[in-house]
């Protein structure tokens, strides 16, 4: 995951800190020196890096911070609170066009991820606000590109206007003119990009700009190429003034340099951001929630999020039902397993978690789903219902249905049965009248 070299920096920095009871001049010069080397390891850019420790050193090396009782914690306040700045403190979200269609473009060099974007894009705002939208192919020069954005249309069966090899300008006027054909209310243009910027390429983006006039330019910036990320967000922005920027690839091996430069080089907001190869994979860019996530202090928020947008609320309600007269059966335990799984990788929910990024070495056996899916795949409907039919010549059917050992299948049912003596102790819970979380009575 990105950030995960520069996290574990920080955190040994601010250890030696809340280690002290006190701290000198000399103790804060100290931290941030190995700050800016840290922050210079991430790639994130020179100048920015200059101005943010000459911003916390002057905080930190204040009278209010030097007379605290805790001012370790003061300085890792400080940090945290400048590194929300540099990122632009709040969320910033895309703006909708007050008569319809509103018309997106997203431009960037080849190889951002940006057809991709389109899609996750689209289904996000669709899902989010209710849009109704239409993709428009205006790539006509990489191979296949058109090709690959049906495909992304078709798995999220989201429309795609194209036409073939014609005038970029004049596809992007008539998808425009076609969403409003068909009533749809977003019109997101995949536009061309090169291996480099060049002159040809930018004034096309800058014709499509003046033929359809675009609510949000969005710039696709890959997170793994790092500095250059911020220098080629710096030359789309002087050329076509961006309205934001949406961060591809930040689930990947990355320093995340770009995501904390690219703010204060352009002036222009991170809007999203990718972070895996799902069409599901985007999220909006909170600046502090980024930075409690590069200082480990997790990311709280977006886990209880990602939850509510995977668990149905209904389901939850009858499983606390069931859990109260002690009636959870296999079934009951797969719908949940599954519905963790649409949240995300376990790693990923690990990192959101404070101090998650410690368990970084943590390895999450994330085929252990499939295998669970398949050993109660493999039970009749009346085994799921009821696992204590389950003698030992059926958990032999059941191992050789899965393609599995019987020692798999014991390991599931034994599992089963710890979890649902767990549910029945918080369906005694529930009876007692202590408070809820959810659909569940919870003893605090």
């Amino acid at each position: 995951m990105a950030f995960e070299g520069l996290s574990e920096k920080l955190q040994n920095v601010f250890k030696k800190l809340s280690g002290r009871g006190k701290l000198s001049e000399k103790d804060v010069k100290e931290a941030m020196r190995e700050v800016k080397l840290a922050l210079l390891e991430a790639d994130v850019n020179f100048l920015v890096v200059k101005d943010f420790i000459k911003k916390v050193s002057e905080r930190a090396t204040g009278q209010e911070v030097m007379e605290s009782l805790t001012p370790g914690q003061q300085v890792i306040k400080i940090v945290n609170d400048e590194m929300t700045a540099l990122m632009g403190s709040e969320q910033s979200k895309v703006t909708f066009a007050p008569n319809p269609p509103t018309v997106y473009m997203l431009v960037g060099l080849q190889g951002a991820g940006k057809t991709t974007m389109c899609g996750k894009l689209a289904a996000h705002l669709r899902k989010q606000y209710g849009r109704t939208p239409l993709l428009a192919a205006c790539d006509i020069y990489r191979p296949a590109a058109i090709k690959q954005l049906q495909v992304v249309g078709e798995k999220l069966s989201i429309p795609v206007f194209e036409r073939g090899q014609e005038n970029p300008v004049e596809t992007a006027k008539a998808a425009v003119a076609e969403a409003e054909r068909r009533g749809c209310d977003l019109v997101i243009i995949d536009t061309a990009g090169r291996l480099h910027v060049d002159e040809a390429m930018m004034q096309e983006l800058v014709n499509i700009k003046e033929a359809i006039h675009p609510s949000e330019i969005l710039l696709t910036v890959d997170a793994m190429t790092g500095q250059d990320a911020v220098n080629v967000a710096k030359t789309f922005n002087e050329l076509l003034d961006v309205s934001g920027v949406i961060l591809t690839k930040l689930d990947g091996d990355t320093r995340g340099g770009a995501a904390i430069s690219v703010r204060a080089v352009t002036g222009k907001p991170i809007k999203f951001s990718g972070v895996g190869e799902k069409l599901t994979d985007i999220e909006p860019f909170y600046p502090d929630r980024m930075a409690s996530r590069i200082l480990g202090m997790g990311d709280v928020l977006s886990l209880i999020e990602k939850a509510q947008e995977n668990f149905d609320q209904k389901k939850a309600e009858e499983l606390a039902k069931k859990m109260v007269k002690n009636q959870f059966t296999l079934e009951d335990f797969l719908e949940q397993m599954q519905q963790m799984k649409n949240m995300g990788s376990m790693q990923e929910m690990l990192a959101m978690l404070p101090g998650g990024s410690k368990l970084g070495d943590l390895q999450v056996d994330e085929k252990a789903l499939a295998r669970t899916e398949a050993i109660i795949l493999s039970m009749t409907p009346a085994e799921r219902q009821n696992p204590d039919l389950i003698n030992g010549s059926r958990r032999k059917r059941i191992a050789r249905g899965c393609g599995l050992q019987i020692q798999d299948v014991n390991r599931l049912l034994n599992q089963y049965e710890q979890s649902k003596k767990l549910m029945k102790q918080f369906g005694g819970i529930g009876k007692k009248g202590k408070k809820r979380f959810g659909g569940l009575r919870l003893p605090f």
